[in-house]
């Protein structure tokens, strides 16, 4: 739909929605360029502190895969009228308590009145203009480092059934919660990183699918080598999949090609929609062992999981 629209000319738009970046780029001056991105969705947990806690940390997390630094942040809140004002304020707190972690203030918000409760956040950035991370600079010959691990959408349907194990709960919420701050600052000390995006809604052929079509490239993906969240292949097997991942599947799927011994549970949550998903690193393969051990040295969950091959059919080849 947004390929309907008008097109505005700016020449100060460094990255704006044509390529479905993770954050608008606006330059400023030669040395400094803001960063824009917003998120909002319902709760998918059910502590308010914790659901704010997530809504801040994946409105935080567009900013770090520009290579930006978040400094300030908008909250966007909808609560229904007559709701009881302890739950809006523990999530208030809940996001608050992630802002400050990352060192971005709160400085206003909008709320209106509406039966479901949702929130999130604006978030502005600033980046030096050279030194932007988009999603369209992959190369071939790169390999691909993911960090955190996927599952979140599946156990997140879990909860929403009254059938997720408490450890599966605590290993979604921990990674939710996990500011992708440390492994951008990783990222950002001295590699050569091509391009990089991260994992959310459409899943991580979505995202991989947008990465390699922006930068007119092929990915391969080691299927076994993503990391998944426990209990998210029991999650599958159980049938507990959110409508997103199927909308996904049905959306990408056309451009992917499996090897035969994929297992089908993987190829499922190769799509399952992520919140506060992990990075997804296209880094020159010279660099790519040394990041990787970078990153694991930091205390940070990552894994190599392909490659960037030249533009072929099929755009996402996956394979064992």
């Amino acid at each position: 739909m947004l390929g309907k629209l008008a097109r505005q000319h700016d020449p100060n738009v460094l990255i704006g929605f044509e390529t479905a970046d993770d954050a608008g780029v606006y330059q400023l001056t030669p040395e400094l360029a803001l960063v824009q991105t917003v998120d909002f969705f319902t709760p998918i947990v059910d502590e308010p502190y914790i659901f704010g806690q997530i809504a801040a940390t994946n409105a935080l997390s567009d900013i770090y895969a520009m290579g930006g630094r978040p400094i300030s942040a908008l909250a966007l809140v909808c609560f229904p009228d007559g709701g009881e004002l302890k739950v809006l304020e523990e999530m208030l707190a809940g996001g608050l308590s992630k802002m400050v972690e990352a060192n971005c203030t709160v400085i206003g918000g909008h709320s209106i009145r509406d039966e479901e409760i949702k929130l999130g956040y604006a978030v502005t950035g600033t980046i030096h203009p050279k030194r932007v991370l988009a999603n369209k600079d992959a190369m071939a010959g790169d390999r691909l480092i993911f960090t955190k691990a996927i599952g979140t959408g599946v156990i997140s349907t879990a909860i929403k059934r009254g059938k997720a194990d408490l450890a599966w709960v605590r290993g979604a919420v921990h990674s939710m919660t996990t500011l992708n701050r440390a492994a951008a600052e990783v990222v950002n000390s001295g590699f050569e990183v091509h391009g990089m995006t991260d994992v959310t809604g459409f899943g991580l052929v979505g995202h991989a699918r947008e990465m390699a079509s922006a930068s007119g490239v092929s990915f391969q993906i080691y299927a076994l080598r993503v990391p998944l969240l426990e209990g998210a292949l029991e999650c599958v097997r159980a049938g507990l999949v959110p409508g997103g991942l199927k909308a996904n599947r049905s959306f990408a799927e056309s451009c992917v090609e499996y090897a035969d011994d994929v297992p089908e549970d993987v190829r499922t949550l190769l799509y399952d929609p992520q919140t506060s998903g992990g990075l997804l690193i296209a880094v020159a393969a010279s660099d790519a062992d040394r990041l990787l051990s970078q990153l694991r040295n930091s205390g940070i969950s990552a894994a190599e999981i392909g490659e960037v091959v030249t533009k072929q059919k099929p755009l996402i080849a996956v394979i064992p």
